[in-house]
């Protein structure tokens, strides 16, 4: 059962059905999720909600910034906030991905998004 307790996840994902895929998916595992379609949706979305723990995105989006730089602009902007970067196209190089985010290649499963959770230390 979801409660005000439970960590808040920020979905960023300009394919729709696999944005709502992914919202499905980790609110069956007790999460409160919010999402964007897009990088620049995201920050907004950063700006106007408090509580977000993480922020699991695409790379390759449309907009003024891909997935790299939405994780490069929340380390800078929300230090502690926590990032997963999720890509089927790319695997990006060591140092590329700010201190402390995450990648994992599309598809992933729900097991592999629960141990990444919990490697991060947003596990339910």
């Amino acid at each position: 059962m979801t409660s005000a307790f439970n960590p808040c996840l920020l979905v960023v994902e300009d394919d729709g059905l696999i944005r709502l895929d992914l919202v499905d998916t980790l609110m069956d595992m007790g999460y409160r999720v919010v999402d964007a379609a897009n990088a620049d949706e995201a920050i907004r979305v950063l700006e106007q909600t408090d509580g977000i723990s993480a922020v699991l995105t695409d790379i390759d989006m449309p907009g003024s910034i891909n997935g790299l730089g939405l994780a490069n602009v929340i380390h800078q902007r929300w230090p502690p906030m926590k990032v997963v970067v999720i890509s089927g196209r790319y695997n990006p190089s060591d140092g590329i991905l700010p201190p402390g985010a995450k990648f994992l290649s599309k598809p992933v499963s729900e097991r592999l998004i629960s141990r990444t959770l919990e490697e991060i230390g947003v596990a339910i």
